[in-house]
Order: structure tokens, then C-alpha cells, then sequence
């Protein structure tokens, strides 16, 4: 499912840095009407005139001087990347329909109030919801990342994808998503989103996504009981 949003990142980086030009473009107009007006408009100085003169101009270098500075000292916001993926959202069905209801409630959310840009769901030992920007892979096969969430029941935040030579695993998202947070959901399942922004989710972006992630577990708890364990068949005496 597509989403008519604008992209958040985008725009904060282009504030950004209008933000951080402000100083050195303030301070090359002072100087350069400095100049304009020492050459054609008062040919003739006062020693008072002169002195101000000097004052602008060091205004101005300083000015100039911070945005140089500011250039330097702040880093520069990631940029957003277009992803590969398609969109899509599939939903199982069996699934009682409150379930249903309240995971395609909270994918929503994600999609648009975070820079998330593919949402999965496994719980219970399958796939129950994909919805966003998505591969042609459609189930979630948990790898060392999501076996690690589901063992400590800890979420893991990949900053950056790129670095990570576990990011094979998640297969079911573009091949070039920027940044995954995997959440757990309880002790039955994971949620996992994918960004296209590295370095993107703040720290009350992961706040938000746990609340989500502990109100779906709770709804699971509640709802939907687990799986009866497959009886394993008595191996013959030899």
C-alpha cells in the first residue's frame, strides 16, 4: 500500500541546511554592500564612517567564518534513498478478525508517522503481516538477528543495514533498505520494520514502536492462543 506522505527526512535535510548557509550568506551580503558602498557612494571618508566600515567588516568575516564553521562541525543528515520494493500488504486471514484489525491499525501507523518503509510481522512460527515497500520474497525466514530478538526478547536496531553481513536475512525487504529495527512481540513473534534512512528512528520513534509492539503482544495474549505443540512420535525400541 502506498502512502501519500511526503517524505519527512527529505525535508528536514533541506531545512537543515538552509539553516546552517544562513551565516555565511548574511555575511557575504554585509561584506559585498560594505564594498559596494566604500566604492561608489561615499568616495570620502569620516574617521567615524571609517571606523564603522571596520566593524562591518569584521562582522561580516565572522559571520562568514561561522558558516564555514558550521559546515565543518555539524554533520550533514543521511539521505533518503528510493527503494527497490514493491508495495503490498498481505494479511493472514485465519486470524481472528480483531487481530486482523489491530495489526493492519498499527502497520498503518508505522507507515505514517515513522520513516518506515516495509513492515513484516512473524509470530507463532509464520508470516502474518507484510505491508509497504516489499521483495518478491514473501515469508519471513528468522536468521541469527531475529533468533537473537526472539531469545532475549531485546530489540535490535540496525542503524545501518550496509555494515551488517546478517542483512541476507531479511530478504523480504528491498534489497537496499537503509536501517532495521526488530522488535519483539512478547515471547511469540517479532515485529520488523524497514527504513530508508540510515541512522533514521530516534530514540522516541523506538520508545513508540515497543508500546506498539506491547500492545499487539498483549491483543495476541488475549485472543489468539498459541499453537499446540505437534506430538512427537515415540521412536521404536531396537
Amino acid at each position: 500500500m502506498t502512502r501519500d506522505r511526503p517524505d519527512l527526512p527529505d525535508k528536514n535535510t533541506r531545512d537543515v541546511n538552509a539553516v546552517r548557509l544562513l551565516p555565511f550568506w548574511a555575511g557575504g551580503i554585509a561584506g559585498t554592500a560594505l564594498l559596494l558602498n566604500r566604492l561608489f557612494l561615499t568616495p570620502q571618508l569620516t574617521d567615524s564612517q571609517a571606523r564603522s566600515d571596520v566593524v562591518g567588516t569584521i562582522i561580516a568575516a565572522v559571520l562568514i567564518l561561522i558558516g564555514l564553521l558550521w559546515q565543518r562541525i555539524q554533520p550533514v543528515p543521511p539521505e533518503a534513498v528510493e527503494l527497490d520494493g514493491q508495495p503490498g500488504f498481505t494479511i493472514a486471514t485465519d486470524l481472528p478478525e480483531a487481530i486482523q484489525v489491530e495489526l493492519a491499525w498499527a502497520s498503518h501507523l508505522l507507515l505514517t508517522n515513522t520513516v518506515t518503509k516495509s513492515v513484516a510481522v512473524w509470530l507463532d512460527g509464520r508470516t502474518i503481516l507484510r505491508r509497504g515497500l516489499l521483495s518478491e520474497v514473501e515469508t519471513v525466514t528468522p536468521g541469527t538477528i531475529v533468533q537473537r530478538v526472539l531469545e532475549l526478547k531485546k530489540p535490535v536496531y540496525l542503524v545501518k543495514l550496509a555494515l551488517y553481513p546478517g542483512r541476507v536475512e531479511f530478504d523480504y525487504f528491498p534489497e537496499n533498505t537503509q536501517g532495521i529495527i526488530c522488535q519483539p512481540i512478547g515471547d511469540r513473534g517479532v515485529l520488523i520494520l524497514g527504513a530508508n534512512v540510515p541512522r533514521s528512528y530516534t530514540r522516541q520513534d523506538e520508545k513508540w514502536i515497543a508500546g506498539i509492539a506491547d500492545k499487539l503482544a498483549e491483543s495476541v495474549d488475549r485472543l489468539l492462543p498459541p499453537p499446540e505443540p505437534e506430538p512427537q512420535t515415540p521412536s521404536e525400541s531396537i
